[in-house]
């Protein structure tokens, strides 16, 4: 019992000293995809920095630009995570089922950040509602953050 101990205290000691490594890169150094994302989607935008961020067995990484938006990516470049907080997630980005269902019920709201993960997509409106969708976009769970 005191190995097992030992063991989960050893491995939860070794995720805490590993859990912070994140480490500036430049834009050069993101995958093609990711590069190409942004190039497309936010050519007008200036880069404040670029984060790589190394876990255990994942890569992710992280754009910040100037203005205060985010955008993340998994290590093949495909995109996790917009965060628009000013002007709104592009709508060339937006699936199309999202934006119709955002643009017929909340029509003066704007996307302020899109997240997908490998189960569902959720949205986060400028009027403070929360929606979520799974992969076939169905809504699956609507919450207000006011």
């Amino acid at each position: 019992m005191r190995k097992l101990l030992f063991a989960l205290v050893c491995v939860f000691a070794i995720q805490f000293a590993k859990a912070d490594n994140d480490r500036i890169i430049t834009f050069e150094q993101l995958p093609t995809a990711a590069r190409s994302f942004i190039k497309e989607h936010f050519p007008q935008e200036k880069i404040a920095f670029v984060k790589e961020d190394k876990e255990w067995f994942d890569t992710s990484y992280e754009v910040t630009f100037v203005n205060g938006d985010d955008l993340e990516f998994r290590k093949n470049g495909e995109w996790k995570e917009i965060d628009c907080k000013r002007l709104g997630v592009p709508a060339a980005v937006v699936p199309v089922q999202i934006a119709n269902f955002a643009k017929e019920n909340y029509p003066d709201a704007r996307i302020l950040k899109l997240e997908r993960d490998k189960y569902a997509y959720e949205v986060i409106l400028s009027n403070y509602y929360e929606l979520k969708f799974d992969l076939k976009f169905n809504l699956i769970d609507i919450d207000i953050d006011d």
